[in-house]
C-alpha cells in the first residue's frame, strides 16, 4: 500500500509541470495580435494633411482687378511710373482688403494700394504712342509764362507734375527748360523742372522700350526745336535779347509770356 500511494503521488506531480508548460503557450499567442491592431490606426492622420493645401491656391489665384494686371507698369500721379508686382489680400482692422503691390524702382519704394481706390487716387494705364507723341510736340511749342508771383506759379506746375497727365507734365518741362544761352534757373525751378523731366522720361522710356537717357536726349532734342530758341541759335544779337529777356524773368519775379514779347 505504501508502495502504491507513493507512484500515484509521482504521477501527480508529473503531471502538474506539463499543465504548466501548456498554460505559457497558450498565454503567448495573443500577444502577436495587439501589435498587427494598432497600424491602421495612425493611417488616417496622414491622409487629412493635404486638405489644407487647396486654401492657399486660391488665395494666389488673383491676377486682376480694376483693369489692371501683375506685372503691368502704371503711371501712379503722386509717385510716377511703377510695376504691380502683384494683387495680394490682407486683413486690416478685421476686414479683408485686396491691394496692389507697386514697385518704383528707381526709389526704392513700395506702395500698397486697395484695388476699391484706383480711380480716386488716378492710377491709369501707361499712355499711348500717339499721346506720347502728342506730348514731345508740346515741348516744340513756344513756352508760355504767366504774370503772376513766383509762389502761385510753382503751385500750378506741382498740381500739374502730380496729375498724372503726360501732356501737362511735358507743359512743365516746356515753360520751364532753359537753354545754355539764357540765364541759371533758381534752385526751386530746377527742383521742379528736374521733377517734371524725371517723370516724362520714365514714362516714354517704358513706353518706347528704351532708356530714360535716350528718353532724356530726345526730349532734349525736342526742346531745342522751340521757335524762340531757334531764333536765338541762328542770331547771335536774338541771343542778347533773349538774355536781356532772361534777366527780367529772374529780377523781377513777374514774367511776360513768349507771344507778348514777340508782339
Amino acid at each position: 500500500m505504501p508502495e502504491k500511494t507513493a507512484k500515484t503521488v509521482a504521477k501527480v506531480a508529473a503531471a502538474k509541470p506539463a499543465a504548466a508548460k501548456v498554460a505559457p503557450k497558450s498565454a503567448a499567442a495573443p500577444k502577436p495580435a495587439a501589435p498587427k491592431a494598432a497600424v491602421p490606426a495612425a493611417a488616417p492622420k496622414v491622409a487629412a494633411k493635404p486638405a489644407a493645401a487647396p486654401r492657399v491656391e486660391e488665395k494666389k489665384v488673383v491676377t486682376q482687378r480694376q483693369g489692371f494686371k501683375a506685372n503691368e507698369f502704371v503711371v501712379y500721379p503722386a509717385h510716377g511710373v511703377g510695376q504691380i508686382l502683384a494683387i495680394e489680400e490682407q486683413e486690416i482692422a478685421g476686414a479683408k482688403l485686396e491691394l496692389f503691390v507697386i514697385n518704383f524702382m528707381k526709389d526704392k519704394m513700395t506702395l500698397r494700394v486697395p484695388t476699391a481706390k484706383v480711380a480716386n487716387v488716378g492710377m491709369r494705364k501707361l499712355s499711348e504712342p500717339s499721346l506720347v507723341k502728342r506730348a514731345l510736340e508740346t515741348l516744340k511749342g513756344r513756352a508760355r509764362v504767366k504774370r503772376t508771383m513766383w509762389s502761385r506759379r510753382a503751385q500750378e506746375y506741382e498740381a500739374k507734375i502730380n496729375s498724372g497727365d503726360i501732356v501737362a507734365i511735358a507743359e512743365v518741362v516746356r515753360d520751364l527748360y532753359r537753354s545754355e544761352s539764357q540765364p541759371e534757373q533758381s534752385y526751386s525751378e530746377r527742383q521742379l523742372y528736374e521733377a517734371a523731366l524725371d517723370r516724362l522720361s520714365r514714362e516714354i522710356a517704358v513706353v518706347q522700350h528704351s532708356t530714360e537717357t535716350e528718353a532724356v536726349k530726345e526730349i532734349e532734342s525736342q526742346l531745342a526745336k522751340s521757335p524762340r530758341r531757334g531764333a536765338k541759335a541762328e542770331s547771335a544779337e536774338g541771343e542778347a535779347e533773349g538774355d536781356a529777356d532772361g534777366d527780367d524773368l529772374d529780377t523781377d519775379g513777374d514774367d511776360t509770356s513768349v507771344a507778348d514779347e514777340a508782339a
